[in-house]
């Protein structure tokens, strides 16, 4: 029953998420899979793989969450700037 409630947290607080934060979350993963996985067959060591998770996860993180695309508002018929600089869409 434990088992079960962790996993519907878990799915939960995934659902909540934005599609930016969701990616971040899964190149955190991807990348902390990925680094324990190099860290751990480079140094032969449990330290080596726990460097290369924290490394690979904050990369994986960072990189997930820029190659989200922005879905902000966009102007349909372009921008325009007054003469004091302010700029308007049309």
């Amino acid at each position: 029953m434990k088992k079960i409630f962790a996993v519907a947290l878990v799915g939960l607080s995934l659902g909540a998420c934005t599609a930016r934060e969701q990616n971040a979350g899964t190149g955190a993963l991807i990348g902390a899979g990925t680094g324990a996985l190099i860290g751990g067959l480079a140094t032969g060591r449990a330290g080596g793989a726990l460097a290369g998770a924290a490394i690979g996860g904050a990369g994986g993180a960072i990189i997930g969450s820029a190659a989200t695309p922005d879905y902000g508002y966009e102007c349909p018929y372009g921008y325009r700037r007054d003469r004091y600089g302010n700029v308007y869409c049309r």
